[in-house]
């Protein structure tokens, strides 16, 4: 599976963004999907994931904020970030795989695709 992030960019606090992943493959379907980020000089960190059937977990520091949806005919996973808030400044990566909070849950991972909140 390849994945390729999209929808990043340079916001305001309280803005909302959409970031979008696109699969190749025709198993899109078989895996969870999951969103991490990673801000300088700090490691990887959940964000979301979505299960095959559309269960998902977020992070505390998004919940309420973030949601995160798929769509199997697409192939494509997204998260939609509302009230952008300074810290969500990250490069953001999405990941196929389990269902899962932790990166090594993850078999496949997308290129990442920056978004930078201003205050």
């Amino acid at each position: 599976v390849q994945l390729q992030a999209s929808g990043g960019g340079l916001v305001r606090a309280g803005d909302s963004l959409r970031l979008s992943c696109a699969a190749s493959g025709r198993t899109f379907s078989s895996y969870a999907m999951g969103w991490f980020r990673q801000a300088p000089g700090k490691e990887r960190e959940f964000v979301a994931v979505i299960s095959r059937s559309g269960g998902t977990v977020f992070a505390d520091s998004v919940k309420g904020r973030f949601t995160i949806s798929r769509d199997n005919l697409k192939n494509t996973v997204y998260l939609q970030m509302n009230s952008l808030k300074s810290e969500d400044t990250a490069v953001y990566y999405c990941a196929a795989g389990s269902y899962d909070t932790r990166p090594r849950g993850y078999d496949y991972w997308g290129q990442g695709t920056e978004v930078t909140v201003s205050s």
